[in-house]
């Protein structure tokens, strides 16, 4: 147990090891699963509860604090790796009442098989009294579930936002000590779960604005005790504002795709354009995520495969349709060798993302000097797509 505050403490757990989230997000730096206790002069609650995993971890932490009665069990978010250790910590303090909003509670119900007399229902601008200090709950759906809410500790001017403003660090620090540190974490946190969601966050940080936050303790990743950077990061990352920058993710069987993208890349620097290439054979999954929060444009490389895209190339799709970025243009560059449907293909996948379609260049074999001319055709119409957008 870790003090944050004055009679407030951090009792969850570091996953040092945890490599994968959801067996599809990658974790580079672990994880952490944030619990935190607050002892009123009255009542003592907990503000979510770690991973099924390291529910040892967060009982022992209670038990050797001396922690004796817990009255409420703050849930802010359905998804077990916050609301997992529930049950463990009813049968600890179980004269407890999960406190949750409707939505929240019926998910609760379905995925711990909780019964309904274990909890207190809340609703939007609610307050729970802990005797000396005030709960408020503030309704923050959709970072990144439909339920999810957030308490503002009213006398301490902390937020406690569950997953908003998280990030995937396994830190023993409890604070945030170097900012731009933590950047990377938090913008690849934002990049792979919130992104989606953009509209949905910039309605979030226009209702935090009345509140005066001092100090924001994420479900995820160390506490922060300067707020306004981590704001301010996210209203940047969910605006509509991209920059001068090309995503080029490519995969290629023959070398004729591969030879394209080094030829289009050098191209587009040569016009001042920003590009980052991406090697679909062994990128990570939260490198594609995080550069596109900031892509103006994605090209999307690929060979034919039995008329079709690559597997790759057909999963870069797939994500770049599912994070839905706000890239304001796209195009599909490759090859093949007796037919294809490959651009078709990848551009029905890609439907959700309300981007322009810029002409795609597709090659017969082994790129020609036609080609590398239509590849600087290419790069020409990006750019002037760019100055029109303002980005260059």
């Amino acid at each position: 147990m870790r003090k944050i505050a004055d009679n407030i403490y951090s009792v969850g757990a570091i996953d040092w090891d945890r490599r994968l989230f959801d067996e599809l997000i990658p974790l580079p730096d672990g994880t952490s699963y944030n619990s935190y206790l607050i002892k009123g002069q009255e009542k003592t609650v907990l503000i979510d509860t770690v991973d099924p995993e390291k529910t040892e971890i967060l009982i022992d932490n209670l038990v050797s604090a001396g922690v004796t009665k817990i009255d409420y069990i703050v849930a802010h978010h359905g998804e077990q790796d916050h609301s997992g250790s529930i049950n463990d910590v009813l049968l600890l303090y179980p004269d407890a009442k999960v406190v949750a909003n409707e939505k929240c509670k019926k998910m609760l119900i379905d995925l711990l098989c909780l019964d309904e007399s274990n909890f207190l229902t809340i609703k939007e601008g609610d307050t729970l009294s802990l005797g000396d200090r005030t709960l408020e709950f503030i309704d923050t759906p959709w970072v990144h579930w439909p339920e999810t809410f957030s308490t503002y500790l009213q006398e301490d001017k902390i937020l406690f936002p569950c997953d908003f403003f998280g990030s995937h660090l396994a830190t023993s620090d409890i604070f945030v000590e170097n900012e731009s540190a933590i950047y990377g974490p938090a913008k690849r946190y934002y990049a792979e779960i919130m992104s989606p969601f953009r509209r949905q966050i910039r309605g979030n940080l226009k209702k935090l604005e009345k509140f005066n936050i001092e100090m924001i303790a994420p479900s995820h990743g160390p506490v922060y005790k300067n707020p306004k950077f981590i704001i301010d990061a996210y209203a940047k990352w969910a605006s509509e504002d991209v920059k001068n920058y090309v995503m080029l993710p490519y995969v290629s069987m023959h070398d004729s795709t591969r030879k394209m993208v080094e030829y289009f890349s050098q191209s587009l620097m040569d016009r001042g354009v920003k590009v980052d290439v991406f090697n679909l054979t062994d990128v990570e999954l939260g490198k594609l995520a995080m550069g596109l929060v900031d892509a103006a444009t994605i090209v999307l490389a690929s060979p034919t495969m039995l008329i079709g895209a690559h597997p790759s190339a057909g999963y870069a799709a797939f994500l770049v349709n599912a994070l839905r970025p706000k890239t304001k243009f796209m195009s599909i560059i490759g090859s093949y060798g007796w037919g294809s449907k490959m651009v078709d293909q990848l551009t029905g996948m890609m439907s959700q993302v309300k981007a322009e379609i810029i002409e795609p260049v597709v090659t017969k074999g082994y790129p020609t000097e036609d080609d590398y001319a239509k590849l600087d055709e290419l790069a020409d119409a990006i750019v002037a797509k760019h100055k029109e957008a303002s980005l260059m």
